[in-house]
């Protein structure tokens, strides 16, 4: 795979429920990551951007079961579904250092009963077992200064710590083993701006120094991903339907539901003042009973007869993907603002 360090190929991911019936939360999802970039995942909530990272991580546990899918990292080819009906001790290997999530929520992601101290160890030794207090403790300072903290947080408990910090600190736990692919899910929603900042810049250091070869970044928060990634992934009701370069896909926007969530969101810019900032019609469908054809077809103001029972393939534009029946009749154009407009 030249050039390209971790590809995902038709994965599949459902949610066990009461009624017997899986969900598919995400469906048959293929996605690359290039060597040393930054990979952007947006959507609005429930689309199955936290899923899928969960599922890249090789940490899915029920109700939550991978019954497809092979990921490539490293002309190292696993296979995902093992970690269907929770079969996944063949996969701990992996985890942490292969592939790392940050996760989502921090409160809930730190013991309440060890001090960081030694829990920062204790995740180096269940990895590396030889690894000695004195390194991992190095390794943990030398993150806490990369995101300006100061390392006597180490000395203290989970609950000593603000929403904040213990975002940072499990930021530096996710780190910890260097990952050739971190999986950081929503990881400044809870942090104040300057902390954001920080922990962007130490994301994108460690990119660029190679400790980490690449990271898929999980956010709604699309100006933050227009400024920090190299390629974007929109996904919508478990599917990918467009991805390509962040500017490409900013500027020249492919698919409707792509062009809609980027009229719904502030930009830092000038024109914020005259901006009249849209939200998207009608809600995002019952994965238990998605719609036919194209699944965003009910709120999407180009559908037409084939989007209601055809779901489109993927049409490429040199290094810009999408799957809509209307960019496949409308090569290389914009999404018209129309969209919008509903």
């Amino acid at each position: 795979m030249t050039g390209i360090l971790m590809r995902a190929s038709n994965l599949t991911a459902v949610y066990a429920a009461d009624s017997g019936q899986d969900v598919p939360a995400v469906d048959d999802v293929t996605l690359d990551v290039p060597e040393g970039q930054i990979v952007g995942l947006a959507g609005e909530s429930g689309c199955g951007k936290s899923t899928l990272g969960n599922a890249l991580a090789m940490i899915a546990n029920p109700p939550l079961y991978v019954v497809g899918g092979t990921m490539e990292i490293d002309d190292e080819v696993i296979d995902l579904s093992t970690l269907h009906r929770g079969a996944n001790e063949a996969h701990r290997p992996y985890r942490g250092s292969t592939v790392s999530l940050l996760p989502q929520g921090a409160m809930n992601a730190v013991s309440p009963t060890l001090r960081l101290r030694n829990l920062v160890v204790d995740v180096m030794r269940a990895h590396k077992p030889d690894t000695t207090k004195a390194e991992a403790l190095d390794r943990a300072t030398d993150r806490l200064n990369m995101l300006d903290m100061p390392t006597r947080v180490l000395d203290s408990y989970a609950h000593q710590l603000s929403g904040g910090m213990k975002q940072r600190m499990v930021t530096v736990i996710s780190t910890l083993l260097n990952p050739k692919l971190l999986i950081a899910d929503e990881p400044t929603s809870a942090l104040d701006v300057s902390s954001q900042k920080a922990l962007i810049e130490m994301l994108l250091a460690m990119v660029e120094k190679k400790i980490m070869r690449g990271v898929i970044f999980i956010t709604h928060d699309l100006p933050v991903l227009s400024m920090v990634t190299d390629r974007l992934a929109i996904m919508y009701a478990g599917k990918i339907v467009e991805n390509g370069l962040t500017e490409e896909l900013v500027n020249n926007a492919r698919h409707p539901y792509t062009s809609a969530l980027l009229s719904s969101v502030l930009d830092p810019t000038v024109e914020t003042r005259t901006k009249h900032v849209l939200g998207i019609p009608g809600s995002p469908p019952n994965l238990a009973n998605p719609p036919s054809g194209c699944r965003f077809h009910p709120r999407c103001p180009f559908a037409m007869d084939i989007c209601k029972t055809e779901e489109p393939a993927f049409l490429q534009e040199r290094d810009h993907d999408v799957a809509c029946w209307w960019a496949n009749d409308h090569a290389y154009e914009t999404v018209p603002m129309e969209v919008n407009q509903l």
